[in-house]
C-alpha cells in the first residue's frame, strides 16, 4: 500500500479490526519513510447496478459521490462518520439485494433519504429539498410535518 503523505511504498499494518458485520476490514498503517499514519478500509467488491438517470443516461454506481450528497445534507450536524459510513453500506446492501442491472436514481434518492430520516431529520430535509425540488414554503412545510408525524408501530402478526 502506498502512503497517501510522500507516495511511499513502505508501509506498516499497525491495527486491524472488522466491522460487526463482518465485511469490512479496518487496518490503520504508518509508513516506514515519512512516519505518517492513516486508515484503509477493505472490503468484497461485488457488481453494482448501473444508475439510470432522469434524463435516461446511465453512469456507474458511485460509493463516493452517494457519500458526498449525503454529507452535503450533513453538514455542520452532529453525526458521526461512523453512522455515515453505515448508512451508506445499508444502501448499497439494499442495491445489491434488488438483484438487479439497472436502478433509476430516484428509487436511488429514495433510499438516501430513508437512511437520512433515521440519522438526522434536518439532514433530511435538507436533501429532500433539493431531490424534490421545493419550490415554495408549503412544500417545506408538508416535509417537516412528515418528519414530526409519529411512526405507526407495527403490530406483531399473530401466529
Amino acid at each position: 500500500m502506498k502512503c497517501p503523505y510522500c507516495a511511499g511504498p513502505n508501509t506498516q499494518v499497525i491495527d486491524t479490526r472488522e466491522n460487526e458485520d463482518g465485511d469490512i476490514v479496518r487496518r490503520r498503517r504508518r509508513c516506514v519513510d515519512c512516519d505518517k499514519r492513516f486508515t484503509t478500509y477493505e472490503r468484497v467488491e461485488l457488481k453494482m447496478p448501473l444508475v439510470v438517470k432522469k434524463n435516461g443516461s446511465r453512469s456507474e454506481y458511485d460509493r463516493e459521490k452517494l457519500e458526498a450528497s449525503m454529507l452535503l445534507a450533513l453538514r455542520k450536524r452532529p453525526v458521526t462518520a461512523e453512522s455515515v459510513d453505515a448508512a451508506v453500506t445499508r444502501i448499497e446492501e439494499k442495491l445489491l439485494a434488488l438483484g438487479e442491472r439497472e436502478v433509476g436514481s430516484d428509487k436511488l434518492g429514495e433510499m438516501v433519504m430513508r437512511e437520512l430520516r433515521r440519522l438526522d431529520k434536518v439532514a433530511y430535509i435538507r436533501f429532500a429539498s433539493v431531490y424534490r425540488a421545493f419550490e415554495d414554503v408549503d412544500e417545506f412545510r408538508d416535509a417537516i410535518r412528515e418528519v414530526k408525524k409519529p411512526r405507526v408501530a407495527r403490530r406483531p402478526r399473530s401466529v
